[in-house]
């Protein structure tokens, strides 16, 4: 086994890669600083970004530590079902790109909570904005420094603070340049992400065929899939251990929908690369970002399930060990630290870059909904452009400090980092999926009903989840919906869970919105024309193209 120390071809290529990208912004920046200075452009670079800037921008933010370090490490434990948050990915965005994304952009939408307010009242946006910002910092900016700063110092062997201090700096650089700035140079990044991930892959199935003693990475894929037939199963059965997490067939017509649409659909910082381009454009690199999803497993879940392999045969046995047990996200960094000098290296960057990407993006987020929703509407409504571009760069420094300070403290159960980030996110996303997905389609929704949707889908997602501490759900086992967990208790799976609460919060909406006297008052829904819902003849062949691609991969792995 090799040291985890980076060789000087390593530091040489991924001082290319560093220099390649902050060069690259730095260009951006200065060719894009005098056409526009307006908040508008620097939070969403209105205008300014093709469809394949917005396509790769997706995907940069999307994947991180949590899918390079957490879902290879779910595809360690659980095999490749997990690639169904990645498979579902594609088909949602295509959802998105078709029927949410109009909306947005025809009503002008900046933000979401700007969204909330135009749609509902000022008192349902600024909740949501407050509780926006706690989530992106406290969550999600924490989770990615957290992991990302891991996985770099286990394969660097720097200081796991030095890691974090210097990611958060590199990050910085990058998102005070603005929403173009991101965007371009997150074409870069993904290209390294890309690249460096499937060097990974290579390395990984090729390591299965050379320990069974042959060569090839189709004899490698080909030994995996009979060495661990079980992790080749995209829908798992009620017996299986790990169906507490992906639940069956709830992966296809269940709660998976709700997590994704609510991502895609619903989230700042995934939906702003959008916001600033026209219709065509928007669409064109939504459908980019669905073909990309569909490649993503062969980088993040096929190396964690290599590894199980190896693992099985009598591999990696004190590497995959933490605190006396197996812990399945060590399985990404075990691989990369067995990679060539120099190809290290560009697996290196294309972490690296995975991390940086995220953090920029989510910073970005955080600065545009508290500049524009809270601070122009509540600190200071007279505040000049300048003003909003000046209070954004602030907020993206101090963002980031908050996440340097909480990320040491953040606790990551044995579920591993990408179950456990998605479980813990869920008991949030059905109330604020009910909530849009009635605002967009149903006139009549009130405001009530939105914040009944967001406080009682919590509430009851958190009655939901310790209900098991207090009741015997052991009577809901022949119907699937209750297995044992791993203290031997059975419990409802947290998909399964969402999809109840969902169900819970849109009824709860109906019978609160037909109810209340204000209905007239406040059918106040959006500009919506059903013309603005047509494709154009190539996005159709496109997303017909990723939808058979999806149906042949579940028809093979079912």
């Amino acid at each position: 086994m090799k040291n985890n120390l980076l060789d000087t071809k390593d530091y040489i290529v991924f001082a290319v890669y560093f220099v390649i990208v902050a060069a690259y912004g730095l260009y951006i920046y200065n060719k894009k600083k005098s056409e526009s200075t307006g908040s508008k452009d620097y939070f969403l670079a209105e205008g300014s970004l093709t469809w394949w800037a917005i396509g790769a921008s997706l995907i940069a933010s999307n994947i991180s530590a949590e899918q390079f370090i957490g879902m290879s490490g779910s595809g360690f434990k659980m095999g490749l079902a997990i690639a169904t948050y990645e498979w579902m990915g594609a088909a949602t965005l295509i959802v998105v790109a078709v029927f949410f994304i109009p909306v947005y952009l025809k009503n002008k939408i900046a933000t979401m909570p700007q969204f909330l307010h135009q749609r509902y009242n000022g008192t349902v946006a600024m909740i949501m904005a407050v509780f926006w910002l706690l989530l992106y910092v406290v969550v999600n900016l924490t989770s990615i420094l957290y992991l990302g700063a891991l996985a770099v110092s286990s394969i660097s062997g720097f200081d796991l603070s030095f890691c974090m201090y210097a990611i958060a700096g590199f990050a910085i650089l990058i998102t005070l340049g603005g929403m173009k700035v991101i965007g371009y140079t997150d074409v870069i990044q993904v290209f390294f992400l890309i690249l460096g991930g499937l060097a990974t892959t290579y390395l990984a199935l090729n390591l299965v065929s050379t320990h069974y003693g042959t060569t090839g990475i189709f004899e490698g894929y080909s030994l995996m899939t009979s060495k661990a037939s079980e992790h080749f199963h995209m829908i798992l059965k009620p017996d299986n251990e790990n169906y507490i997490d992906l639940p069956g067939l709830s992966v296809l017509i269940g709660g998976m929908w709700i997590v994704n649409l609510n991502y895609w659909g619903c989230n700042q910082y995934i939906t702003q690369r959008a916001l600033g381009a026209n219709l065509e454009t928007a669409r064109g690199g939504i459908l980019f970002a669905a073909l990309l999803k569909l490649l993503m497993p062969i980088i993040v879940v096929l190396p964690g399930i290599a590894a199980y392999v190896l693992y099985k045969d009598g591999a990696f046995q004190s590497e995959m060990m933490q605190g006396g047990s197996v812990n399945p996200d060590r399985a990404y960094p075990v691989l990369l630290n067995l990679l060539p000098a120099g190809l290290k290296g560009l697996s290196f960057a294309a972490l690296t870059a995975a991390v940086v990407a995220s953090l920029a993006g989510k910073a970005n987020s955080i600065a545009t909904i508290f500049t524009l929703d809270i601070y122009k509407k509540v600190l200071n409504v007279d505040a000049t452009e300048k003003n909003l571009v000046t209070t954004g760069k602030i907020s993206i420094v101090v963002a980031m400090i908050l996440g340097v300070l909480i990320a040491p403290h953040l606790g990551i159960d044995k579920k591993g980092g990408f179950q456990y980030i998605q479980e813990y996110t869920g008991f949030v996303s059905p109330g604020i999926f009910a909530m849009f997905i009635l605002g967009f389609f149903w006139k009549r929704t009130t405001s009530g009903a939105a914040l009944f949707a967001t406080i009682g889908g919590f509430a009851l997602s958190i009655f939901l989840k310790f209900l098991p501490n207090y009741t015997d759900l052991s009577w809901l086992s022949g119907t699937g919906f209750s297995v044992k967990n791993a203290a031997g208790i059975y419990e409802i799976p947290f998909l399964d869970r969402m999809g109840f609460v969902f169900l819970f919060c849109i009824l709860g909406m109906v019978i609160i919105s037909l109810s209340s006297d204000k209905v007239k008052a406040e059918a106040k829904g959006l500009a919506i024309d059903a013309k603005m819902f047509k494709t154009s003849s190539s996005f159709a062949v496109g997303a017909l193209l990723i939808i058979g691609l999806l149906v042949a991969l579940y028809s093979v792995y079912w």
